[in-house]
């Protein structure tokens, strides 16, 4: 997130200190602006309280180092293991196709791919390819990059190492900005930096890490969309609005520079990741949701008569438009398929016994209306066992991770080697989820804290779709929950932040330990146990970090971090 904050800066004088505490005050009552002179009362003020825009060296600081850390992890041996894993087979052809022909393209056969993911995650891949280079024995393709060449896994894992490494960025400065606290959001980066699951999307060419980074990006943009219409509102009561009265005259001007800008980026971003993976449209009724959640709180803050009819007449038209942006985006990762003749499904006369048209400009979105429709039947049909198949309940206790690389080939030193890169998530961090979850519901019942329902939701919307479709016996696999992980991370960096809080104060809220202290021993014991969690899984981290990136080590070595035995085998 490009804000920065002063509220959590050292260097930060007391009146920042008091501006930066939280708005989730209990009251229930709408509170209206104090009397005389269009000032605003002291509550409302803590309500309507955001990030600081100044620039906060300390914090970007902070951000760099983290970020390094993901960096350096994802991208030091990024060319090894050799070959293409997993899916890659499919993924890295697919993205050579996008960037050579404009679509999918099946070198081998000289024909057309039918696919059934959207084409953006792909198109990215190719990026690094047409940067890099790239080789494929069986297509008997051989490119070399354009700004150098390289390994061929370099440039089609290029991109994914990119996006992996850009979401822990964003995740420091979303979590910074939700909290208030350059700490708490270092962080949440630090624990998705160091969480193997993630790592292990990032240094492959699959789709997953750009469906989680475009989802993060959307919710991030409503955070800053969230920010900016309490500042508006703020800035008018200063003004001296009169909230009560009706109609325009007791809403805050209007203009082009007050428009929901960032909302509208939303929903570009949310079109970016349903052209990534379809199981984005999850996030699109939570985020409309929460729109509405929280325009409806500052206009009940402000002390609007009808807070919810006026926020439905001011903000439908909002959301319908970010609709529109997003189909809009959507369509156009489409274009090379749209303006090509190339692409499968795209010609009538090439496929004679489907319900194609060939007409002009219709032709062409009735076309890509039945290929979308054929995608859907597969992946409605798609019910095949797989070795690593697994169900959603499965998912957080790491029951069936995903091997997507095996081998006993090579030294190591002694007489039986392992190498595998296997889709688990740091194990100490991801069995934090679920009791996290449980503590969030707790506290942000308890203190009515809009960040503990805005991390529930999304958390929900990446992962009770599935549970539906496991009833129904689809086959699932557990990178499916890829686009949750940044939400169950803030979950655990929330209760992380409520065992540091000092006594009667929000999540994120600094305040010095001071022996005598109301809460001042529960404070100290839970920042110690804060910084100890952390540090744990850091080093859970690194003693699975052989099996996240495909290490070779003895085979003994390896059998003992396979801690749940024939599930993780």
């Amino acid at each position: 997130m490009t804000s920065a904050s002063t509220a959590q800066s050292p260097s930060a004088e007391p009146a920042k200190m008091v501006e930066a505490t939280s708005d989730h005050s209990p009251d229930t009552e709408p509170a209206a602006p104090s009397a005389g002179g269009g000032g605003v009362a002291a509550v409302v003020r803590r309500r309507f309280a955001t990030v600081d825009s100044q620039l906060d060296r300390f914090s970007w600081l902070a951000t760099a180092v983290v970020v390094a850390i993901a960096g350096i992890l994802r991208f030091v041996g990024l060319s090894s293991p050799k070959g293409k894993i997993f899916d890659e087979t499919y993924y890295a052809k697919d993205g050579y196709g996008l960037i050579s022909r404009g679509v999918e393209w099946n070198y081998k056969d000289n024909v057309p791919s039918y696919v059934v993911h959207p084409p953006l995650g792909k198109w990215l891949i190719g990026l690094g390819e047409w940067a890099f280079g790239y080789q494929d024995a069986d297509s008997r393709v051989s490119v070399p990059g354009h700004l150098f060449t390289t390994a061929p896994e370099f440039g089609w894992r290029f991109s994914a190492a990119v996006i992996g490494t850009l979401s822990v960025l964003l995740l420091v400065r979303i979590g910074r900005r939700m909290f208030r606290s350059t700490v708490l959001g270092c962080a949440a980066g630090l624990l998705l930096a160091l969480d193997g699951f993630h790592l292990v999307l990032s240094r492959a060419a699959l789709l997953d890490i750009f469906l989680l980074f475009f989802v993060l990006a959307a919710f991030g943009a409503l955070v800053l969309d969230r920010d900016a219409s309490r500042r508006r509102w703020a800035r008018a009561l200063d003004d001296g609005l009169d909230p009560s009265r009706p109609g325009r005259a007791g809403r805050p001007p209007t203009g082009w520079r007050t428009w929901p800008w960032w909302r509208l980026a939303a929903g570009v971003l949310i079109g970016c990741a349903c052209a990534v993976k379809w199981s984005a449209l999850y996030f699109v009724p939570v985020f409309a949701l929460l729109v509405i959640l929280w325009e409806v709180g500052v206009r009940r803050s402000a002390g609007v008569r009808r807070p919810l009819r006026d926020t439905l007449l001011d903000e439908l038209p909002w959301l319908v438009l970010a609709g529109v942006l997003m189909v809009g985006t959507y369509l156009a990762t489409w274009s090379g398929w749209l303006l090509t003749d190339d692409g499968y499904y795209r010609l009538a006369s090439s496929y004679p016994n489907a319900p194609l048209s060939d007409r002009p400009v219709i032709g062409p979105l009735i076309n890509l209306f039945e290929y979308h429709r054929a995608a859907y039947g597969f992946h409605a049909q798609l019910d095949d066992a797989h070795k690593y198949q697994s169900w959603p309940w499965q998912w957080l206790l790491l029951g069936r991770p995903v091997a997507f690389h095996w081998s006993g080939d090579g030294a190591c030193g002694a007489p039986s080697c392992a190498s595998e890169i296997l889709l688990l998530g740091t194990p100490l961090l991801w069995w934090s989820f679920l009791p996290a979850l449980v503590a969030l519901v707790w506290l942000g019942v308890a203190r009515r804290d809009w960040r503990a329902g805005a991390i529930l939701l999304t958390v929900a919307a990446g992962l009770l779709p599935w549970f539906w479709f496991a009833f129904q016996g689809r086959t699932m696999f557990s990178f499916y929950a890829a686009p949750a992980l940044p939400f169950l991370v803030l979950a655990v960096v929330y209760v992380l932040g409520a065992l540091i809080a000092p006594a009667g104060g929000e999540v994120g809220e600094v305040a010095p330990l001071v022996p005598g202290d109301p809460g001042y021993e529960r404070r100290l014991v839970g920042s110690i146990a804060a910084g100890a969690y952390v540090l744990l899984v850091a080093a859970c981290f690194a003693y699975f970090y052989p099996i996240f990136v495909g290490k070779l080590i003895p085979y003994s070595d390896w059998l003992s971090r396979m801690w749940l035995d024939g599930r993780w085998i």
